[in-house]
């Protein structure tokens, strides 16, 4: 799982990002990236009520977005703010292969990695 270190600790960063970044829509996931001063990288991943109901699953589809990030993480060089925004509730039972190649096309996208 994602250390915290690498993870946002307020809304204000959140909100900041949605508002100033650009977004990237994948099959699954869509991705919300704008660069930062910080000279940190800071990821989150959001799952909606209305994809996954139960707290349970929308926690575990989080864990495995977490996951795949921190497997692309060391190949990410510069300071960004990223949210992952899962729209579909497959992620949870999908391959986490094809879940991690998922995550690492939208980056290749953003032109982060």
């Amino acid at each position: 799982m994602l250390s915290k270190r690498y993870r946002f600790h307020s809304r204000g960063g959140v909100r900041y990002t949605y508002q100033n970044g650009k977004t990237i829509r994948g099959s699954r996931i869509s991705l919300v990236f704008a660069e930062n001063s910080r000279n940190k990288q800071r990821f989150a991943a959001v799952v909606s009520k209305k994809v996954m109901k139960s707290a349970v699953g929308r926690n575990r589809i989080r864990r495995r977005v977490y996951e795949a990030i921190r497997l692309q993480q060391t190949k990410i060089t510069k300071p960004v703010d990223c949210i992952f925004i899962v729209y579909n509730k497959e992620v949870m039972v999908m391959e986490f292969k094809e879940l991690q190649n998922l995550v690492a096309d939208l980056l290749k996208e953003a032109k982060i990695v």
